[in-house]
């Protein structure tokens, strides 16, 4: 088993992509966290009193800036690392060299563990460094003394890990690359925020938007853009985690009984 988890380490450290989508999430990140930090603070201030966002939750809401946008970087990885095998056709030679597939399955999600804790590690390292600044300049301080904070770059570190998790989940469900990767860009930017929002506004369904994975990641840090707003509620963080592994774990479950299974030709 461990010579499988090396093998799809080197997989994935022979590419460049695993670098490149992070080095693209932390300049998307950076940028949505200082935008956002000084967007609402001084955007608040203009507003008036009665519109402005208190520091200690704008925060928190900056700090979050990965969990709640930047998540589409790690979820895609993730969904590559499965299906560039079978785009590029080496899954044969993977399941020749291994025949036994529940082992290429568990050694593709180890192996990208410690990717998907970098990627947590970075994303929320981001945030801190233009969200910090950000917030000093614009004059209600950076938080850095309120535990809160403190826990909640750390649990968005995990959200964004768990992210990956998922991610390697869809892979296994669906396997042709384009499609997975299209399909799970389309909707974590364009159609979860619209129902939530438009959940938002419906006060019999509000409570489902909870359950949706954008939200449960975002549960997980505590914080997001949508429950600052007042648009969504968040479960708390443990049942926020296991919502989210849930899908991933769903769509895993799935695929290896229909997809990863498939003859190969």
């Amino acid at each position: 088993m461990s010579a499988a988890i090396r093998s799809e380490i080197r997989k994935i450290l022979t590419t460049r992509l695993w670098w490149a989508l992070m080095l693209a999430m932390v300049v998307s990140v950076a940028v949505l966290a200082g935008s956002l930090a000084l967007a609402t603070a001084l955007g608040g201030e203009a507003a008036g009193d009665e519109l402005a966002v208190p520091p200690d939750q704008l925060a928190l809401t900056v700090y979050s800036a990965g969990v709640t946008l930047g998540y589409v970087f790690p979820v895609a990885f993730g969904a590559i690392v499965v299906t560039q095998e079978f785009r590029h056709r080496t899954i044969q030679t993977a399941v020749l060299a291994e025949p036994r597939r529940t082992r290429v399955a568990i050694a593709k999600l180890v192996a990208t563990v410690p990717f998907a804790l970098a990627y947590g590690v970075a994303s929320s390292a981001a945030a801190l460094a233009a969200g910090a600044p950000a917030l000093a300049l614009a004059g209600d301080g950076a938080m850095l003394d309120d535990p809160a904070t403190w826990r909640t770059l750390g649990l968005g570190a995990v959200a964004m890990a768990a992210w990956m998790l998922v991610g390697v989940g869809f892979g296994t469900l669906v396997t042709n690359q384009v499609a997975v990767v299209v399909g799970l860009i389309v909707w974590t930017q364009i159609v979860e925020p619209l129902v939530r929002i438009a959940l938002g506004y419906w006060e019999a369904a509000a409570p489902i938007a909870r359950f949706l994975p954008g939200a449960a990641g975002e549960a997980v840090a505590g914080a997001s853009f949508y429950s600052a707003a007042g648009l969504s509620d968040l479960l708390p963080a443990w049942a926020g985690l296991a919502v989210l592994l849930g899908y991933g774990l769903v769509a895993a479950a799935i695929g290896w009984r229909t997809s990863f299974r498939r003859d190969l030709t």
